[in-house]
């Protein structure tokens, strides 16, 4: 498993990939929170929070990672990489592991950028240091089990197909049935008491738990959950292509 997360790493870092996505991450995220005119602006909303960033990340992280993850065992079966891969002494189940410990670690640190945030929101603040650090310190929590989630489906869908745009079309798709799709459906309250039970199918529920500082363990619990299953699934469906 090691050895293929650091292989996986080096084909990341190793042609500039990661380090572009990190860049568009900030980028993107930059132009949001302090220049464009919108609800996320943080000069605008007048108070000192990031919530507006945890709100907008998980949008930008919905694309990100099946983009990140969509080469994972789609390019392997598209190059014929994957019969080598299973001629080594190593289990399917590590090289789906270490492949999504890869991913999720490129997720990882597209988070570290917002520390200049957090220091200028620090700063800003009236009087300086008014910040919210439980709800602060839950949110990027919730971010790094929610993004390991999204990774975990893009890993999934990579596993599904030998293309890698349909992957990233797939895992997208996923993510956004996951975290919106879902959530949206239970607002129209249309099956009554399943409703509740419909909202904790997705992902929205459990990461808004996080960003307001409460550390549920049946939240933490329910991501490493769908992980679990993700990977299983990919494990099974790499399996039957051996």
């Amino acid at each position: 498993m090691t050895a293929i997360f650091k292989k996986e790493l080096w084909a990341y870092f190793g042609n500039w990939s990661a380090w572009a996505i990190i860049a568009a991450f900030s980028v993107i995220c930059a132009l949001f929170l302090f220049f464009f005119d919108n609800e996320s602006n943080i000069l605008e909303i007048g108070f000192a929070s990031l919530q507006s960033y945890f709100a907008l990340v998980p949008w930008i992280l919905m694309f990100i990672m099946p983009a990140i993850s969509m080469r994972t065992l789609a390019e392997e079966q598209q190059n014929g990489t994957l019969n080598w891969l299973f001629s080594q002494p190593l289990k399917i189940s590590e090289i789906v592991t270490g492949k999504f410990l890869a991913v999720w670690l490129i997720g990882a640190l597209c988070l570290i950028p917002s520390l200049v945030y957090l220091y200028t929101i620090y700063t800003l603040g009236v009087p300086q240091g008014n910040l919210d650090f439980g709800a602060t310190l839950g949110s990027y929590l919730g971010l790094l089990v929610l993004m390991g989630a999204f990774a975990a489906v893009g890993i999934l869908a990579s596993s599904l197909s030998s293309n890698q745009i349909m992957a990233y079309l797939l895992g997208l798709f996923l993510s956004f049935l996951l975290y919106f799709g879902i959530e949206q459906l239970a607002s129209y309250k249309l099956l009554g008491g399943a409703d509740y039970i419909l909202q904790n199918l997705g992902f929205y529920r459990h990461f808004m738990g996080f960003t307001r500082g409460l550390l549920d363990s049946r939240d933490l619990f329910y991501f490493l959950f769908v992980i679990l299953v993700c990977l299983s699934l990919a494990v099974y469906f790499v399996k039957k292509k051996k």
